[in-house]
């Protein structure tokens, strides 16, 4: 249930490992959070507290995707943008120089080559930068992806491999789970299977009282704007405190994100552009003359502890949740993909498992 980047994956992998997958979308695969993703796959820069189970599930997903995302190129035949950019995190005093410092420390005993650059050397890597700029840090390591065409192409691959997908079936109801699995579209058709996995996202709350289970996943609406900028003036992914830019092959740089609780209102606001704009210029003062020729918003499927629910419905094997990524589902997609299909299909999990489980909220 659900044909986003969660979906797809696990359908990928599922049909990869010579199992019939289905997918059920009541809507267009990938018409939600995840067509609305800057992309980023961004650990080290996203993950700052330290090396909990969250990051290193991140890390393991980062260092998957370069043969993860061959292998969706080459069963699709699509091509899509994966740029092995690298990123800086810039500070504007001393103060946050040092927290910079520490969070160095943690990281490159998790890979992490990165390092702290300043002066000259922060010029050279980003010329139109602020002056305010303290310093910076650099991780080589991480990259981002063009996740419309991303999403896309792992459609593709799956409908290639065998993959039954079924689109605008507008509402799903779970009708059995326990002995069989069965689910009624609101077109009138049914759908059978020998197991259920749900990645519906941010409506994955709306099964709470289907399954017995307190499944708290609230949606949180992100707004997200982009610049046409075919010179590429960002050469990294570049965050600070307040979000991000990011320069893409195909001429915009995108900055994000504000975020607000809007229940599932994916209105773009006047409101929520503006901070946005009020921060980016401080970062890049090359945008004060600039005017966004683009902007959306998608809804980020938050849970309450900020982990995913990924693993069985307690009391069966036979329904398994992969959802709540909220920030990091383009990020997550092939580890949960792995994680999931694990379960499925040999009824085990990797070290993760205990973080994520669903019953953890019981």
């Amino acid at each position: 249930m659900g044909g986003g980047i969660i979906g797809l994956s696990c359908a990928l992998e599922l049909q990869r490992r010579g199992h019939q997958a289905m997918v059920l979308e009541t809507k267009r695969c990938g018409g939600q959070a995840s067509g609305a993703a800057a992309g980023m796959l961004a650990p080290y820069s996203e993950n700052v507290e330290g090396p909990d189970s969250f990051f290193r599930l991140c890390l393991e997903s980062l260092q998957l995707y370069p043969e993860w995302q061959r292998a969706v190129r080459e069963i699709s035949g699509e091509s899509f943008e994966y740029t092995e950019s690298g990123s800086l995190y810039v500070a504007y005093h001393d103060a946050d120089l040092l927290a910079l410092e520490g969070r160095l420390l943690w990281q490159r005993q998790y890979g992490s080559t990165g390092m702290i650059v300043e002066g000259d050397a922060l010029y050279r890597m980003e010329p139109l930068l602020t002056g305010e700029a303290r310093a910076a840090l650099y991780t080589p390591e991480e990259s981002h992806i063009y996740a419309p065409h991303y999403v896309r192409a792992l459609e593709t691959a799956c409908r290639r491999l065998g993959v039954q997908i079924y689109e605008e079936l507008e509402q799903l109801e779970i009708v059995e789970w326990q002995n069989e699995v069965v689910v009624h579209a609101s077109n009138g058709r049914f759908f059978e299977g020998d197991q259920l996995l749900i990645c519906s996202g941010a409506w994955a709350q709306h099964l709470t009282d289907t399954l017995h289970l307190n499944i708290p996943v609230y949606p949180i609406r992100g707004q997200i704007c982009a610049y046409e900028a075919e010179s590429r003036p960002v050469s990294h992914m570049v965050f600070c405190n307040q979000g991000y830019l990011v320069g893409k092959a195909n001429g915009t740089l995108v900055c994000g994100a504000s975020e607000d609780v809007a229940g599932y209102d994916t209105t773009v606001t006047e409101k929520g552009i503006s901070r946005l704009l009020n921060w980016n210029k401080q970062l890049f003062p090359f945008l004060e003359k600039q005017t966004p020729f683009h902007s959306w918003a998608g809804l980020r499927p938050a849970t309450q502890d900020g982990f995913p629910l990924i693993g069985p419905v307690p009391g069966t094997e036979r329904v398994v949740l992969a959802v709540g990524h909220y920030r990091n589902g383009i990020l997550l997609s092939p580890a949960t993909a792995l994680l999931a299909a694990d379960y499925i299909v040999d009824k085990q999990f990797s070290v993760f498992d205990d973080a994520f489980l669903p019953n953890r909220f019981i």
